[in-house]
């Protein structure tokens, strides 16, 4: 769990990437807890997503990041106007981009 959620407090989640840590999770508590022998067949088989929500309560790693996101705001919410951070956090940019799109190196050296 760790290695999994490292720095998860700066990601933003699409869906694809829940859907990628929701199946990679499931797939993690199948292996631990192995096959299932049917009872009347008596043939091995895969855990159905149910049985492992029985098995495993805490199937669902969303909250826990969720949880560790609103402790890092309010970590960066205490610093200083003048730190870096609390301006990311909170979207306040110094200066302007210019328009259009920022030309290359190889560019500006056919120019001159």
């Amino acid at each position: 769990m760790p290695i999994v959620l490292y720095r998860c407090e700066t990601w933003s989640l699409t869906l694809r990437e829940e859907l990628t840590l929701r199946l990679s999770e499931n797939r993690v508590v199948r292996i631990l807890f192995g096959p299932k022998r049917d009872e009347l067949t008596g043939v091995w088989r895969k855990l159905h997503n149910e049985e492992l929500n029985n098995l495993y309560h805490s199937l669902n790693i969303f909250p826990l990041i969720k949880s560790r996101r609103m402790k890092w705001a309010g970590h960066v919410a205490s610093k200083e106007e003048s730190r870096d951070i609390y301006r990311v956090l909170v979207g306040k940019s110094e200066g302007k981009r210019p328009h259009g799109r920022p030309r290359s190196n190889w560019e500006d050296n056919i120019r001159k």
